[in-house]
């Protein structure tokens, strides 16, 4: 019998057209004669709804994402509990009649951004006892929100880029003491991003300290808690991450590099989807083996210190000096087949197929309840 996929894209979030691209790769690669596969895709008023799991239908086309089209059968999940060494029961409802859908053995959310990638949707598993690909719901949540993932890394003595959290509130109250505190303690040029938001999505470069505010906003329209880093003279270079089998360590890829040109102050939200500037990723980045060694052995320890499951893309900064800092971690990459993390996998000989059946392997064997 086959197994039975039901993969889960789109949300509420910021990065919902990016999470339909994203299982537009999947839908496109996963091997057909190994799984069963179910589109499940949630709008982005939050509703879950069953849709095409033709691939072409999940693409960027002229340079726009995908969306979700509310209109078809709303998707609902099991009543109660799932039974171990049963199938998951998804049915529909539509025309007020509800009617059985599938039978999964393993969901895979595949979303980018708050309400998915942030433990919300994997408690909502955990309390159905449901097999799901990625991480749980507190290292989900710890490694969504970078001000938690690098209080999390520094007690583990794993370096991260300098920089403090302001939350919009204090913002409003006390705005002229935290330029007062950057202008102190720490160098231009300064990097706001939300705490709790991907892609890119809000983060602005900051030359000027009379910048701040405007950058800031933009990063506040995403999430109300925002860090301001300073900016590392470093390259930027990336390492895929997968869970070892058996509790066997985490395994890890020769990491790649992102190079952008000087079109470009940094790697952003259109860069990385839609094509602005010029990008070089180089696999594996041009670095001394002693280096490379050191950004694979960071990324293992990242994975372990943070409690992920399943995957992630540890992304560091490696500088002149060859100091080697934790950016941020992903728990739910990019996954389109031009996307770093398959792209890495495929330069350590796993195929993006088997790529895809080695994590529904490690979702279907992984114990129910607590770990």
């Amino acid at each position: 019998m086959r197994t039975s996929v039901a993969l889960l894209f789109g949300g509420r979030s910021g990065e919902h057209g990016i999470s339909c691209v994203t299982a537009g790769g999947i839908l496109g690669a996963i091997d057909r004669e190994r799984f069963d596969v179910i589109a499940v895709g949630i709008t982005r008023e939050g509703r879950w709804i069953h849709v095409s799991d033709d691939p072409a239908d999940w693409t960027l086309v002229g340079g726009r994402t995908p969306e979700v089209d509310p209109d078809g059968p709303e998707v609902l999940l099991p009543a109660e509990r799932h039974r171990p060494g049963e199938r998951v029961q998804l049915r529909t409802i539509a025309d007020g009649a509800v009617r059985p859908l599938a039978e999964v053995d393993v969901i895979w959310p595949l979303l980018h951004g708050p309400y998915g990638e942030d433990g919300t949707v994997q408690g909502m598993f955990e309390m159905l006892d449901i097999p799901y690909v990625g991480s749980g719901v507190l290292a989900s949540a710890a490694s969504m929100d970078k001000a938690a993932t690098k209080m999390t890394l520094r007690a583990a003595g794993i370096p991260v880029a300098p920089g403090i959290v302001v939350h919009q509130d204090r913002w409003d109250r006390g705005a002229q003491q935290v330029l007062d505190h950057m202008r102190r303690h720490h160098d231009l040029p300064w990097f706001v991003k939300p705490a709790r938001a991907g892609s890119s999505l809000g983060v602005t470069r900051v030359e000027r300290p009379e910048d701040l505010e405007a950058a800031l906003q933009a990063a506040f329209a995403e999430d109300p808690k925002v860090l301001i880093e300073e900016a590392v003279a470093a390259r930027e270079v990336e390492c895929g991450v997968l869970q070892g089998h058996d509790g066997a360590e985490a395994r890890t890829t020769i990491p790649g590099e992102v190079k952008v040109g000087e079109d470009l102050e940094f790697y952003d939200y259109e860069a990385k989807y839609f094509g602005k500037g010029t990008v070089v990723i180089d696999v594996p980045a041009a670095l001394p083996d002693h280096l490379l060694e050191e950004v694979r052995e960071i990324a293992a320890r990242s994975f372990t210190a943070l409690s992920l499951e399943g995957l992630a893309r540890v992304d560091t900064f490696v500088t002149e000096t060859g100091e080697v800092m934790v950016n941020e971690v992903n728990t739910m990459p990019g996954f389109t087949p031009y996307s770093m993390f398959p792209v890495l996998w495929e330069n350590m000989g796993l195929s993006y197929a088997d790529l895809i059946a080695d994590l529904v392997e490690l979702a279907s064997n992984r114990r129910l309840g607590p770990r």
